[in-house]
This record gives C-alpha cells, sequence and structure tokens, in this order.
C-alpha cells in the first residue's frame, strides 16, 4: 500500500511520480525544518508601549506557574516534586516564547504531556473526584499566550503545524489513553489554539503589510526624487542647447564671411575657415538632431516649463535678464506685493548666466506666489565684477498657502542650474517667518574649480 506511486505537480507544471512513503519523508523533513529551529526571534518592543507587553507576559507567567502548581498538588494530587517543575515549565514556557517561540511551544508541550500522565496516575486514586484532563486550566492560558507568540513571528504555515501537532497529541491523550471521571477539556484547548493562530497570523500578516507599504513609500519618494532631478537637467539641456546652437551658427556664419574681408586670402586660410565652417556646421546638426531627441516626449511643453504650450516654443529667444520687470509685472498681476532693487551696473554675462539667473528668478516667484500667497517680495539683483548675486525674500504670509499639486522640488533645479555654473544657492526660512533664495553666479559661468590634483573624471593626476 505505501508502495503505491502518487501524482504531483513539479516546477514548469511537469507531473512527478512519487511513492507515497517518499511524500512522508518528505513531509517529516519539512515539519523538522519548520518546528526543530531554536535560533532567536526575539519579540519587538512596540512603538508606544516599548517594553509593557513584556513586563505584563513576564507577570502573567508568574502567575500561571503558581496556578498550575496549587492546581496539580491540590485536586489532582500530584506529589510537590513534580508538581512544581511542571509548573514551572508551563510559565517558563511564556517567558521563552518572548525570545525563541518554537522551544516555547515545545517546552509547553512537554510541560502539558508530563502534567496529564501526572494526573492520569491518581484519577483511579480518588473515587467521585473531577480532574479537567488532559489541559489544566493553567496550562490552556500557557499554551494559548505561547501559540500567539509563535503565530506573531513565524510564518503562518509554521503556526498551522504548531496547531495540528497540539491537536494530534490532545486527540491522542483524551481519545487514544483516556480515564475515568474527569472533564475533557480537549476540545475546547484546540479551539482556543485554532482561534488565537488565526488572529496571531492575522496581525503578523497586518504588520508585515504595513512594513511593505512604508518601505515602498520611501522607495517611491527616493524614486520621485531621481526622476525630478533628471526633469530638471533635462530641461536645463534642452534651453542650453539652444544657446550652444546659436553660438555654432554665429562661428559658421563668420567662418564663412571671413575669406571675403581679406584680400587675396591663401589657400591655408580659406581651407580652414571651410573646415571650420563645415565642421560647426556638423556639431549644429548634431545638437538639433540631440534637441529634438530631447523635446520629443512632450511636443506640446518642449522646454519642460509645466505649460499647455503652443508648439512654437523651440523658436523663442531664450529668456535674460533684460525680461526681469515683465517677469515682475506679471507676478504682481497674479497678486503678489514684489519690490525690486537693483545694485551695480549691469555687466555683460555669458548666456548661460543670464538665463539660469532669470529661471532662478522666476521658480523663486513661483514659489512665493503658491506657498506664501499674500507676502511681501523683495527681489534684490546686484552686479559685481566677480559674477551675479540674487535674493529673493518673501515675508510671512497672512495665511497658510494651500497644499501645493507639484513634486515639491523647485528648489532642486535652481541648486543644479548654480551649480552647473559653479555658483552658489542657499534657500532657508528667515526669522520673521519667511523665507529666503540666495544666489551668486560667477560672471564667466565657468564650471566649478576643480580640487588641486584631481582629474574631471575624479582620478588623481599626478
Amino acid at each position: 500500500m505505501l508502495s503505491r506511486v502518487v501524482g504531483v505537480t513539479g516546477t514548469g507544471g511537469r507531473r512527478v511520480f512519487m511513492p507515497l512513503t517518499g511524500r512522508i519523508r518528505h513531509g517529516a523533513r519539512v515539519l523538522r525544518d519548520d518546528l526543530w529551529t531554536f535560533g532567536p526571534d526575539p519579540l519587538p518592543a512596540l512603538a508606544r508601549l516599548r517594553r509593557l507587553p513584556h513586563a505584563l507576559l513576564c507577570l502573567a507567567a508568574s502567575v500561571i506557574t503558581l496556578g498550575a502548581v496549587a492546581q496539580l498538588s491540590g485536586d489532582a494530587r500530584v506529589p510537590s516534586a513534580w508538581a512544581f517543575p511542571i509548573g514551572l515549565a508551563q510559565g517558563g514556557a511564556v517567558v521563552l516564547a518572548l525570545w525563541r517561540p518554537l522551544p516555547g511551544w515545545w517546552l509547553s508541550m512537554a510541560g502539558t504531556v508530563v502534567g496529564a500522565v501526572a494526573v492520569h496516575e491518581g484519577m483511579g486514586a480518588a473515587p467521585g473526584a473531577s480532574f479537567t484532563w488532559p489541559w489544566s486550566p493553567a496550562g490552556i492560558i500557557a499554551h494559548l499566550l505561547v501559540l500567539l507568540l509563535l503565530a506573531l513571528r513565524v510564518r503562518t504555515r509554521v503556526s498551522v503545524e504548531a496547531l495540528a501537532l497540539t491537536a494530534l497529541v490532545t486527540w491522542l491523550l483524551e481519545a487514544g489513553w483516556g480515564g475515568a471521571d474527569y472533564v475533557p477539556t480537549g476540545v475546547a484547548a484546540v479551539v482556543l489554539s485554532a482561534v488565537v493562530v488565526l488572529l496571531g497570523a492575522a496581525l503578523r500578516g497586518r504588520r508585515e503589510a504595513r512594513a511593505e507599504l512604508v518601505e515602498q513609500a520611501t522607495l517611491t519618494a527616493e524614486e520621485r526624487g531621481r526622476r525630478t532631478l533628471l526633469e530638471e537637467r533635462n530641461r536645463i539641456a534642452r534651453e542650453l542647447h539652444d544657446v550652444v546652437a546659436h553660438h555654432m551658427s554665429v562661428i559658421s556664419i563668420q567662418a564663412q564671411v571671413a575669406p571675403h574681408l581679406v584680400e587675396n586670402p591663401s589657400e591655408e586660410l580659406v581651407e580652414n575657415l571651410a573646415g571650420i565652417r563645415q565642421n560647426a556646421l556638423e556639431a549644429l546638426t548634431e545638437l538639433r538632431r540631440v534637441l529634438g531627441v530631447l523635446r520629443s516626449g512632450n511636443p506640446e511643453d518642449p522646454y519642460g516649463l509645466g505649460g499647455s504650450g503652443t508648439g512654437r516654443a523651440p523658436h523663442a529667444p531664450q529668456p535674460t535678464l533684460d525680461r526681469l520687470d515683465a517677469l515682475i509685472e506679471n507676478t504682481r498681476a497674479a497678486g503678489l506685493d514684489v519690490t525690486a532693487e537693483v545694485a551695480g551696473a549691469a555687466r555683460p554675462y555669458a548666456p548661460g548666466v543670464e538665463l539660469s539667473a532669470y529661471r532662478i528668478v522666476q521658480e523663486a516667484l513661483s514659489n512665493a506666489l503658491r506657498h506664501a500667497p499674500g507676502s511681501r517680495v523683495r527681489v534684490e539683483v546686484a552686479h559685481s565684477r566677480g559674477g551675479l548675486r540674487l535674493e529673493v525674500t518673501n515675508s510671512r504670509p497672512p495665511l497658510p498657502g494651500p497644499p501645493s499639486p507639484g513634486a515639491g522640488h523647485g528648489l532642486l533645479g535652481m541648486r543644479e542650474r548654480a551649480t552647473m555654473l559653479g555658483g552658489t544657492l542657499t534657500a532657508c526660512g528667515t526669522p520673521a517667518g519667511g523665507f529666503a533664495v540666495a544666489a551668486f553666479l560667477p560672471r564667466d559661468g565657468g564650471p566649478p574649480a576643480l580640487p588641486p590634483g584631481r582629474h574631471p573624471t575624479g582620478e588623481e593626476t599626478p
């Protein structure tokens, strides 16, 4: 009978035939791996209750020990030499399960079996006595606490296996062995154990789902920040590509006109100027291809400015410092009280510096309009030999601003623009409850200086 084969589904959907004895050995191996584990698995401290559950369970273990000893040495007339170790095992199983749930379960089962054997020996010695058997009230309470602590920390399969073995041992004691003049407690113990295991598994699943949700939310926030950074860099690249393309066009035209400005130019000069023009045209063609790829993600918003777009933005000039007055007027028309101050004489700056300065002021005003409606805003622009200083400060708003639907990474884009040009940007709250954004952009807009001995690729130079 045991040699017949049964079909089970293996990996890949194939039918694997295994003898029944093999399946029994496999099941025994699984039980051994699941239940014969003595590694530590301490019950974590709860956030608000801290170690209060541990203290309450230790107190309950002490009460269980005293109650079990009283029940065994009282009605059951078990000698004290046996009653005390059995009661100590049942109460100690609860304490042990706080740190090692599976050894605690084994200790509780062992205490229950030994207690049932000890009580069974005295059943016939006291005619008319009524014993609760095979589970004593203290033993049931101890085992329920152990099963709850077990189900909270192990897989549901392991909890079900422990419950099944509990039911099997209970059936062997009550139905297989039995006795005279006792009150059966096996059914109640098994039913209550099933309820406790179900409750513990549900609480464990809820805790794991919450932890997974928190982890997913953290990963989502990190991914959102990374995506926003890439989008901002993409937008900066789209804008600066137009600036570079303009300069390449100028180079191409100058190289074409230069031979006509010299009488009898040499062949070498004409050839070199033609090569310069050809290289400029090729570079301009490649720039247009790259720019087309960057804009293809959203043709209605080619510069990534968040508007609906009309499709004509690629042909519009990039904004410069000359358009700051129009930007401030538009912000005033939106309902914000804005004052502007300019210090120093305006100087020629690199196109990237003027473009980034405009975008920084634009983003700072947008943030003030979005997060501090009704506040007073001061825009300061200071020209110096070293570069351009910008500061946008808003006062404390009379009412808190409504929740913003944006990603909340506007400061990230401003900092990217300043860092790209070798400048600096700070953004922080003011003592009066407002907010200030200050930036410095070098005049030539060069990249940030590298430390001595450091190669742009990050390698040490000799």
